[in-house]
């Protein structure tokens, strides 16, 4: 059986506080896009993981193999042969391996028969990182506390055209996380999101870009070059490196080069 686990933005991202627990309550909203993995999962004797494309873990950290663990310990299921082709990079904020992981499981329910639920889905996932279960429903979604707590949104990028732009570096979570201040949203993100687009440039923020920015100026360089060229949002995407930029224009996307970075365009 073959998935095509996708990728996610995050149109703006508030940090609102620090929890007891230790991470952060956020609010933002995921919108899924059309840069895809593939993963195959088959029946096998003996448990085997394989991948190719871009750089993966093969080791227990792998997302994949974590939510295989968790399949089979709560469900019982059988071994497999499991092979991943990643061309959705890491420390992207992209959510690439939570979507890997969120698509191993649906696609092991499918294999195994297990008839679970999406509830049942996003409760196996959900341990193993905050946003893997939006990719179980993979739907556009406001999220808050750590970003597992959805809110369903009527929300269509239809029509527009996308852009991704890969600088030659990831950022690390943590790295992202060590200068942040969490602080109330002078703009909540719902209530952005339901404004025009045209809106969004002066108050859908992404508070990482306060402390990203600083370490890694070259993001704010490739923002500005997403607006100089026509973008009407543009943002970094979570906590990763990745920049997008939201255009009506579908030549626009054209004009957008930059020396070292690599830039993937689709349409919503």
């Amino acid at each position: 059986m073959i998935a095509f686990p996708n990728a996610k933005i995050n149109l703006g991202l508030n940090i609102v506080s620090k929890r007891p627990d230790g991470f952060h309550n956020l609010e933002t909203c995921f919108y899924p896009v059309k840069i895809f993995d593939s993963l195959e999962i088959l029946h096998s004797d003996l448990f085997e993981f394989t991948h190719s494309g871009l750089e993966s873990s093969s080791g227990e950290d792998n997302l994949v193999i974590k939510a295989h663990r968790a399949m089979q310990k709560k469900y019982g299921i059988g071994q497999v042969k499991i092979h991943l082709h990643k061309a959705i990079p890491m420390g992207a904020g992209l959510g690439g391996g939570s979507s890997d992981a969120a698509f191993t499981v649906k696609l092991l329910n499918e294999l195994f028969q297990l008839g679970l639920s999406t509830h049942e889905m996003e409760d196996i996932v959900a341990p193993i990182g905050s946003d893997c279960p939006f990719f179980i429903n993979n739907k556009p979604v406001i999220g808050k506390e750590k970003g597992n707590v959805f809110s369903p949104i009527n929300l269509s990028l239809d029509g527009y055209f996308g852009l991704l732009i890969f600088p030659p570096f990831g950022v690390s979570t943590k790295e992202a996380y060590s200068k942040v201040t969490p602080k109330a949203p002078l703009y909540p993100v719902q209530e952005v999101i339901g404004e025009d687009i045209a809106q969004w440039k002066n108050k859908l923020h992404n508070d990482f870009e306060d402390s990203v920015f600083e370490i890694y100026p070259m993001l704010n360089d490739i923002k500005e070059k997403l607006y100089s060229s026509g973008a009407i949002y543009a943002c970094m995407s979570g906590s990763g490196s990745t920049m997008f930029g939201i255009f009506t224009n579908k030549d626009q996307l054209h004009s957008v080069s930059l020396s070292g970075c690599t830039s993937f365009s689709f349409s919503f």
